[in-house]
């Protein structure tokens, strides 16, 4: 057994992390998009060169049962996001929404300027979503893509959960980079796929 580790898939209303997730677990895309209402767990198992680890995968920003938070000024105070002691996060936004890009770009701030002291750091993975809508993006990928790895010191990545295109290697890149954090002897992981999706729980 390789251990477990905690994931919070982060982001604006409306940007794809629940179907992100369900792509990862389930390999569906569902085609009429219904706002997650409350945070949500999904608990499954995912080998990872040859070692099986347990995932508790956090879909959904915590502002309360049967909120979204549009703006972080709706957030409540971060020491309660119960997220304090996540192992990664993935940061999502669409790329064809600045607003939801500047979200993404104050939430990390925030997650950075609230990690408890002298807790290690947790790797963020800022996810563009929809590639599907190329034509229609804000702004070129490669200035997005700089901006966040040199200046925010976060991975990047675009993916579309519509077609499947990117999405294991989202998590692949999201664990090899947090298992290397915890354990930095660990040689390099080939994520090999979603077990079992276990189940899901309304938290």
């Amino acid at each position: 057994m390789g251990g477990s580790l905690r994931v919070a898939v982060l982001g604006a209303p409306g940007v794809g992390k629940t179907a992100i997730i369900r792509q990862f677990l389930f390999g569906d895309y569902p085609e009429r998009h219904r706002p997650t209402d409350s945070p949500c767990l999904y608990r499954p198992a995912v080998l990872l060169d040859g070692a099986v680890y347990d995932l508790s995968i956090r879909d959904g920003d915590v502002a309360g049962p049967g909120s979204s938070p549009r703006s972080l000024e709706e957030w409540p105070d971060p020491k309660d996001w119960s997220l304090q002691d996540t192992d990664a996060f993935v940061l999502v936004y669409d790329i064809c929404s600045p607003d939801s890009f500047d979200y993404v770009k104050a939430l990390r701030q925030r997650i950075a300027e609230n990690r408890p002291a002298g807790a290690p750091e947790a790797p963020i993975l800022v996810v563009g979503n929809k590639r599907d809508r190329q034509r229609l993006r804000f702004g070129p990928r490669r200035a997005l893509a700089t901006l966040v790895r040199r200046g925010w010191r976060c991975g990047y990545l675009e993916c579309s959960a519509k077609y499947n295109w990117h999405v294991l290697r989202l998590f692949r890149e999201l664990l090899r980079c947090a298992l290397v954090r915890t354990r930095p002897a660990h040689p390099t992981l080939r994520l090999q796929g979603a077990l079992h999706p276990a189940r899901c729980s309304l938290m």
